[in-house]
């Protein structure tokens, strides 16, 4: 098991990414980080959202969609 503290191996990515990657605006990536449904670390006045974060929110939209239509 990795060690939890340890942060090297993640891959953070910045507001504007997680928006063009989701194919969204900033403004829905900010709502999605203040309403917790995005984790995200806090820099300054800036957020940095973990890349495996967006994949499991982008994952979970698939399976919610999935599941709506079946």
């Amino acid at each position: 098991m990795a060690d939890e503290g340890n942060f090297s191996d993640v891959r953070f990515l910045t507001v504007s990414e997680v928006a063009d990657v989701m194919r969204v605006s900033k403004m829905t990536v900010y709502r999605l980080v203040h309403s917790g449904e995005l984790p995200a670390v806090r820099f300054g006045r800036s957020y940095r959202v973990p890349e495996s974060a967006v994949q499991q929110v982008l994952k979970n939209a698939v399976s919610d969609r999935r599941t709506d239509t079946a």
